[in-house]
């Protein structure tokens, strides 16, 4: 059982280091300038939509993993 809850553990850490990878790769597309200028609105909006999801999947896994620690 506890190599289980382990295993849980350590699945949710890895998906939460992959999620502050995208966070961060795609804040750091909308945070610059020539990226902002010459992308279409539509792919811009697309983005903005991405980072809003992962965000709510970050708070969603970090519940999980706290909820994990106790």
């Amino acid at each position: 059982m506890v190599g289980t809850i382990d295993n849980a553990q350590t699945s949710l850490t890895e998906q939460m280091e992959q999620i502050e990878t995208d966070i961060h790769r795609i804040s750091n597309k909308l945070n610059n300038d020539g990226f902002m200028s010459k992308a279409p609105a539509a792919f811009v909006e697309k983005e903005r939509d991405k980072l809003t999801a992962l965000k709510k999947e970050q708070a969603k896994v970090k519940a999980q993993l706290n909820a994990a620690d106790k």
